[in-house]
């Protein structure tokens, strides 16, 4: 998984615990006042965005790319000997931060259109998309993590391209291409995706569908459904609105726990196992939620919202952990708190920003900057994580004295996105 490949440095600490994580793998969170440390956090700068962003040539056509690794100390470049310098994962990212300002500047509409030229020249003959280029423009056509497959690239293309076509002159080429190209890979989602069965997979005990990406992969279910409702309002597709109704309905089967017991409600991310990075589900639900009147996905979003994202900020946060079922006892084990990065931090703050929205509540305002919070130093490292004067947010928090400082374009679009939506501008 590219999810990942910033924070391969991380060590993570497993525990074995029955219910929950034992009482000394959890210490208090930071205690900072969040209204000064949210206030800072929550200024978008682009500079390293900027910083990241290239112009290459890809089969002959210019388009446009983030740079995957910028490295500290002086934040120069890097490339992933198996991979590549740059990718439809974080390029589709970028996209979908751009076409969330409210309006754009002539810079910003050619770099949104050079980036969705990028995406468009990687989807393959079959309507899936490679992931990663490689230094002069060339396609890695062949590494594991950049097959033209309904995987994770492929998922957030979709929603890179349904976010830039909110955007893009409507009866440009560019746009045109981006619709036929959406429009393709929803076809193949429709196709490939089992919704149609009702079964379902146990894993230690634990019960979990299997109609969703992977089978039971309510993470990247997550990030499809974030693409599938922009095509489902501009298209109108019903084919497309039953594929959001039976994934929302996917993630909510993956919730376990409820608000007394432990994991409170979280959506597993796959099978019988939890990891905060990609962790989407609730947000993704929440969305789904309004757009189809689905009171059930808005309930099962909200359970999550109200309970586990306490229980995160209280214990100092959650990396990862996997579940055992034994008759009425549920067991968390293989419990790691670190790595700690901003795609495990932004889809959290995400959705509590979206229930806000969604409800009224002021309480879900407040939690999002409490989770904010974590980018300007409210977290187990105390240490600032972004930086607001140069938009740079750094790859991770390895343990409670250890920050990762390289700042690559996951963790930094990943943080804007969040900043974003913190300063009232919600995701296309």
């Amino acid at each position: 998984m590219t999810c990942l490949r910033g924070t391969l440095f991380g060590i993570a600490v497993a525990l074995v615990a029955t219910g929950a994580p034992p009482a000394h793998a959890r210490p208090q969170a930071v205690a900072l006042d969040v209204r000064a440390t949210s206030a800072a956090a929550q200024t978008v700068a682009l500079a390293h965005f900027d910083h990241l962003s290239a112009e290459t040539v890809v089969d002959g056509e210019r388009v446009g790319v983030l740079r995957i690794y910028s490295e500290a100390p002086d934040y120069r470049f890097a490339i992933e000997p198996n991979e590549g310098y740059a990718c439809v994962d974080d390029v589709a990212r970028g996209m979908v931060l751009l076409a969330a300002m409210p309006a754009l500047t002539p810079a910003r509409a050619r770099q949104l259109d050079l980036m969705t030229r990028f995406v468009l020249k990687m989807q393959a003959e079959n309507g899936y998309f490679h992931n990663f280029i490689w230094a002069g423009g060339r396609i890695n056509r062949t590494y594991r993590t950049s097959l033209a497959e309904l995987n994770w690239w492929s998922l957030r293309a979709l929603w890179g391209l349904e976010a830039a076509l909110q955007k893009l002159p409507a009866d440009s080429t560019t746009a045109r291409r981006a619709r036929a190209a959406a429009d393709r890979l929803v076809a193949n989602l429709k196709r490939d995706l089992p919704v149609d069965r009702a079964g379902t997979t146990m894993v230690a005990g634990v019960t979990a569908p299997d109609w969703l990406p992977f089978g039971s992969g309510a993470d990247a279910a997550s990030t499809a459904l974030l693409g599938l409702m922009p095509h489902y309002r501009r298209t109108g597709d019903a084919g497309t609105r039953a594929l959001i109704a039976r994934t929302g309905e996917g993630l909510v089967a993956m919730q376990a726990g409820d608000r007394n017991s432990f994991p409170y409600g979280a959506h597993l991310s796959w099978r019988n196992q939890w990891h905060a990075w990609g962790n989407a589900q609730a947000y993704a639900l929440l969305r789904a939620g309004a757009l189809l009147d689905r009171q059930d996905f808005t309930r099962s979003a909200l359970v999550e919202i109200d309970t586990f994202y306490p229980y995160l900020l209280r214990t100092g946060m959650l990396s990862s952990f996997a579940l055992r079922r034994t008759g009425d006892r549920t067991a968390a084990y293989d419990v790691a708190r670190f790595p700690q990065i901003a795609y495990g931090i932004s889809p959290m703050v995400l959705a509590a920003d979206e229930a806000h929205r969604v409800t009224g509540d002021t309480r879900y305002r407040d939690l999002a900057r409490r989770l904010s919070a974590w980018f300007a130093g409210d977290n187990e490292a105390r240490q600032r994580m972004y930086d607001p004067a140069t938009g740079r947010a750094f790859d991770g928090i390895v343990d409670a004295t250890k920050v990762n400082r390289n700042a690559g374009a996951e963790s930094t679009v990943e943080a804007l996105l969040a900043l974003t939506a913190m300063q009232g501008t919600p995701l296309p």
